[in-house]
């Protein structure tokens, strides 16, 4: 049987495939959800990441420190939560390979956590239930940094799943508006802790697996010679 020569696969530019990992580690990092994926393609080229991710987070602390959201309901609530949207969404189409484009993820992540606070707080929704909730969006966050530096990818249905940094904060606001933080914060901390736990726990474990039907596999076609001393650092020297 006559086969064609195969082409030799084209080698990869190493500044442009650090670039990309670059890239795409900070995007996942960002945790963006549904949303964000639908306006995307639809924004162009986007704005600065990390000027609008820096003026999200101080318009947070100025409705914070100002006491807009002394009244506890209404839609008051909804403006930390649309000044964010407003100001970070349009960052996501950037390559974020800017100097200082490691910061955003950091400062969306931490302007996250402090408009759940702000509203819980504003809201009277039980203190503990806020930590549960930023627990678990945090236990996320940890997850794909662990992941990605081993260079395992999380599935991209589960940052969809997750909802993103901006459906869960909208859910949050609408919730705050119509005074049912408690219950949304209670149902959304549920929810993503059983999707996160899940699927952090199956991924690890099915990793495990064929690593250990990978290592397994080498073991069967090594001499005995050399399984003796992989396994007990020494040959058999008879």
């Amino acid at each position: 049987m006559i086969t064609q020569p195969q082409a030799p696969a084209p080698l990869l530019d190493p500044d442009e495939e650090r670039r990309r990992v670059q890239t795409a580690r900070l995007l996942a990092y960002r945790d963006d959800g549904p949303l964000v994926a639908v306006l995307r393609d639809r924004i162009g080229r986007g704005v600065p990441p990390v000027p609008a991710a820096l003026l999200a987070l101080v318009a947070v602390v100025a409705v914070g420190l100002g006491g807009v959201l002394d009244p506890g309901r209404g839609a008051i609530m909804l403006v930390p939560v649309l000044a964010m949207v407003v100001l970070v969404v349009p960052t996501a189409p950037r390559d974020h390979l800017g100097r200082f484009d490691w910061l955003v993820p950091p400062l969306i992540r931490g302007t996250e956590f402090l408009t759940i606070i702000l509203l819980g707080l504003a809201a009277g929704t039980p203190k503990w239930l806020l930590f549960v909730l930023i627990y678990v969006v945090g236990y996320h966050t940890y997850d794909t940094v662990y992941r990605t530096r081993q260079s395992i990818w999380p599935a991209p249905w589960v940052f969809r799943a997750g909802l993103g940094w901006e459906v869960r904060l909208l859910l949050l606001g609408a919730g705050a508006a119509l005074g049912l933080l408690t219950w949304v914060t209670a149902a959304l901390s549920l929810y993503l802790g059983v999707l996160f736990a899940v699927e952090s726990v199956t991924s690890w474990v099915r990793l495990d697996k064929e690593t250990a039907l990978a290592q397994a596999s080498d073991d069967l076609e090594a001499s005995p010679e050399e399984a003796l001393e992989q396994t007990t650092g020494e040959a058999d020297k008879a």
